[in-house]
């Protein structure tokens, strides 16, 4: 629950607005509609056609229920599909019908008139109400006067935000692995990344502030970075979760140096917690209903900004459907003002169909329907997490150690080597002889606590033949022929915040549990493993 103590508002943080925000000026049209909405009004200034013309009397859907999802299980219900369609007439989902009518019977419904109206870059009234209510509910800001604005989806909040707060030439600060999208986004602009080493919880806080301490303007060509951007759970794309401590040193180092965080965290409620083997799991009946899940998730950097300069990103792409192309920011009302000109001049405001969806399905689940639904969502991805791991078990001899070094420190490392009963099964008799010279590793990886993707390390040391400095033709020419057999997976190198920081012989690839079925990842998986298998004995 909200605090009661009393809350400061958040400081002047508009020294940090760039040179293009502090031009923008509020479009001409939109400025009209401060007064919309006032009893009586007519309005003949603005170019809305009138809602008789829309040829949408309603639209409806059937709505899953909240509970659709175990949160329990160990097995994904979309392994199941192919029983589904099987036995149809004996499985049916339970949902209920949601509609939306062109013209509301009662002024606070969401209406079709209003969401497929030339509308404000601040969303449907009905929405931001709920989502008001569930930021103040579950991430909790420290300070008074903060507010949400809707966009598009997290990569156009950052493109909105990158541009409102940084001007061409200068540096953001991010993860030295992170989401590539985000880095294509800003480079067009000469706004480039500075990578910060990582560890098993993320942006090693330590590494932050030599960082900032040691800036040299002269040897870097811009000033200091003030703004920061980084994705603290389930980290794209290595899976890594920051918890609470680190959380607080980071955010009292950026208070220190001026730094703006842009926390960007689409995979926030897919938190799963620690992989157990399966030989070791055992399924357990969850102890907490879903508000007191929601509460045992690590807090966002809100929970700790007392100041102001936490401009958090959150979408509707994993919860509800990417096709939504709906999100929001959460963040002090001088950014907001800000970002909502930005949006003014160019999409307005998301789609009104996907607004009033998303608006009365959760409306209509309300606070306690829509945590029932995300935790089932993170029971879902937790047991594909486990399946895809499970899998490569199945394909290659898996070794725990602990990380000391690098960005695995502190990780329980699970370390794939080749598996002895496949020298007299599959392999040729050269392989035979590499798994008889003490089976060395193919590659590392660190089940994900958090998100989509599995991250691999290659050891490509091992390949036969290998020469120093091979790791980056090689991880092309085993990307390139694991997907002509079948499988495509992420070449690691998209995801380097700087392609020429990555240490020397460091080789990666990101595998995505989150779409394939049971089914087909086992497939996957048992590809991959006999491509790798064959490449590390014959890379030619």
């Amino acid at each position: 629950m909200q605090s009661s103590e009393k809350r400061q508002k958040a400081i002047d943080l508009s020294h940090h607005l760039s040179d293009l925000s502090r031009a923008r000026a509020t479009s001409p049209l939109k400025g009209l509609a401060r007064y919309f909405g006032r009893p009586g009004l007519i309005s003949l200034a603005g170019g809305m056609p009138s809602p008789d013309y829309f040829p949408f009397a309603a639209i409806s859907g059937d709505a899953l229920v909240p509970e659709s999802f175990s949160v329990t299980n160990t097995q994904s219900e979309s392994s199941l599909s192919w029983l589904w369609k099987l036995f149809g007439s004996n499985r049916k989902e339970k949902t209920n019908n949601i509609t939306i009518p062109k013209f509301p019977e009662h002024p606070d419904e969401v209406n079709l008139a209003t969401a497929l109206q030339y509308g404000t870059a601040t969303g449907l009234p009905q929405l931001q109400k709920f989502i008001n209510n569930f930021v103040k509910k579950v991430y909790q800001p420290a300070y008074e006067d903060w507010t949400t604005l809707v966009q598009t989806g997290n990569t156009d909040g950052w493109s909105r935000a990158v541009l409102t707060l940084c001007n061409p030439g200068e540096a953001f600060i991010t993860e030295d692995w992170t989401y590539p999208s985000a880095l294509a986004s800003s480079q067009p602009f000469g706004i480039h990344p500075v990578g910060v080493p990582m560890d098993s919880e993320g942006m090693r806080s330590d590494e932050l502030r030599t960082l900032l301490a040691g800036w040299d303007e002269a040897a870097r060509g811009c000033r200091r970075p003030h703004v920061m951007y980084t994705v603290p759970v389930g980290q794209n794309p290595t899976g890594v979760t920051m918890g609470a401590a680190r959380k607080k040193e980071i955010y009292e180092i950026c208070v220190e140096y001026d730094v703006i965080i842009v926390e960007d965290d689409p995979y926030y409620f897919l938190q799963m917690g620690a992989y157990v083997p399966k030989d070791e799991r055992a399924s357990q009946a969850s102890s907490l209903d879903s508000e007191k899940w929601i509460s045992s998730l690590t807090p966002s950097y809100l929970k700790f900004d007392y100041q102001g300069r936490v401009i958090r990103l959150d979408t509707f792409s994993k919860t509800i459907a990417p096709g939504s192309r709906l999100g929001f920011f959460t963040c002090n009302p001088r950014f907001a003002e800000r970002l909502e000109r930005a949006g003014e001049t160019s999409t307005q405001a998301p789609c009104g169909f996907g607004q009033s969806m998303v608006a009365q399905l959760l409306t209509t689940w309300q606070f306690d329907g829509y945590a029932r639904w995300l935790h089932g969502l993170a029971a879902q991805y937790k047991a594909r997490r486990d399946f895809m791991i499970d899998a490569l078990s199945e394909e290659f001899k898996l070794k725990t150690s602990l990380g000391t070094t690098g960005s695995w420190r502190g990780c329980t490392i699970y370390t794939a080597s080749p598996k002895p009963l496949r020298r007299a099964l599959e392999m040729s008799e050269k392989a035979a002889l590499l798994d008889a010279d003490g089976g060395r590793p193919y590659f590392s990886l660190v089940p994900p606590s958090a998100g989509m993707f599995v991250w691999l390390k290659m050891h490509f040391e091992n390949v036969r033949g290998f020469k120093e400095g091979d790791e980056d033709t090689l991880e092309m020419k085993l990307w390139t022929k694991i997907a002509e057999a079948g499988v495509l997976i992420g070449p690691g190198h998209y995801f380097a915040a700087d392609e020429d920081g990555v240490s020397p012989g460091e080789a990666h690839f990101r595998m995505s549990f989150s779409f394939s079925s049971e089914e087909d990842m086992k497939k996957a998986m048992k590809i991959f493993g006999a491509t790798v298998r064959e490449f590390f004995e014959n890379p030619e």
